[in-house]
């Protein structure tokens, strides 16, 4: 079976980010036959109808149709997504063909209090609208204050940080068992 591609995509800009510690934990739990590449969503221009694509758009565009499925790192602002992340989703949901369309998803995210499940909620909506498939279990919810990550963003290797990166590499392997499915 060839290698499944999955494309990871962090809603936060900040350059400590625990949601991209997330990404990059999940990179190192992928299961066999399947790798995670994370796309930089830095430089995406807000979305216009009427605004030219960069070359940052054209490449992230090409990313999310060539992947066979998407990891979305979700921090929650102020109860909700993040712009960087929507901003992004708004881009790849306009593009012809409809590429977000019956795209497997994983959805996680590190934030305070209740780590980012309203966040988390929000995004599912949008996703009901543009057709994603997010997987429903497990749910990863982390606390971005707790030792389960690094002064750096990365998740740690304290008792937290192994159940956050087991509950990671779980959520990783249903992801390539539903891309399975589909194949």
């Amino acid at each position: 079976m060839a290698e499944k591609v999955c494309l990871g995509i962090c809603g936060s800009l900040r350059r400590v980010s625990r949601n991209m510690g997330l990404l990059r934990c999940a990179q190192e739990v992928m299961p066999e036959g399947t790798v995670l590449e994370i796309a930089d969503i830095s430089t995406l221009p807000f979305y216009a109808e009427d605004r030219e694509k960069t070359e940052a758009v054209r490449d992230f565009l090409k990313r999310v149709k060539s992947a066979d499925a998407l990891v979305l790192a979700v921090p929650e602002y102020n109860y909700s997504v993040a712009p960087a992340l929507k901003n992004a989703l708004d881009w790849a949901s306009r593009e012809p063909g409809d590429i977000l369309a019956g795209k497997p998803a994983a959805v996680m995210g590190a934030g305070g209090g209740m780590g980012t499940s309203r966040a988390q909620y929000h995004l599912r909506q949008s996703c009901v609208y543009l057709d994603i498939r997010v997987l429903n279990r497990p749910e990863v919810f982390a606390n971005a204050f707790s030792d389960a990550f690094t002064a750096e963003g990365d998740v740690s290797d304290s008792p937290d940080g192994r159940k956050l990166r087991a509950k990671v590499a779980e959520l990783m392997k249903t992801l390539r068992e539903r891309l399975q499915t589909r194949a």
